[in-house]
């Protein structure tokens, strides 16, 4: 590592103790392989599409109602992660509610996991939260599980499996 002047610096050591994680952890894998998507909630799925497009000359790559979730989604590719707007189709769908109670706005993080199971495991030995305790079906043809915002420092996440 070389600093502006060109004189050598040191290298930076990085240690799981020091972060506070103690050595039930230091020799963990890591399971976050990406960052899948983020997720907005819109009331407008199709003015929230224009304005992407208008804006970020974006365009929708894949577009789903999710029944199980009473959500309409629609995916905006960037780079090897995706915007992901997603619309209620129901009054009492979980994305219903948080927009009645919140407004517009990132709903939730999508994490890429290799094995979904295994990181809501983690997850859980951690002292995370599940809302769903086994993964299921997403869209996009994924596996996916919910952590509740509560044991995750205060953001809903989603773990996506592809």
């Amino acid at each position: 590592m070389a600093s502006r002047l060109g004189e050598k610096l040191p290298e930076r050591q990085f240690s799981t103790a020091s972060a506070g994680w103690g050595s039930a952890y230091d020799d963990r894998t890591m399971l976050l392989t990406e960052i899948d998507h983020v997720a907005i909630a819109v009331h407008d799925l199709e003015r929230a599409i224009s304005f992407y497009e208008t804006a970020f000359g974006a365009s929708v790559v894949h577009r789903e109602v999710v029944e199980r979730d009473g959500v309409e989604e629609a995916l905006i590719k960037v780079a090897d992660s995706y915007v992901q707007l997603t619309a209620a189709t129901h009054d009492d769908s979980p994305v219903a509610k948080f927009l009645a109670k919140r407004g517009e706005g990132i709903h939730h993080i999508g994490y890429r996991v290799d094995d979904c199971a295994a990181a809501v495991e983690s997850m859980v030995a951690a002292g995370a939260t599940p809302i769903d305790t086994e993964p299921r079906p997403g869209s996009r043809g994924t596996t996916v599980a919910f952590i509740h915002p509560k044991g995750a420092f205060g953001t809903l996440i989603e773990l996506v499996q592809e």
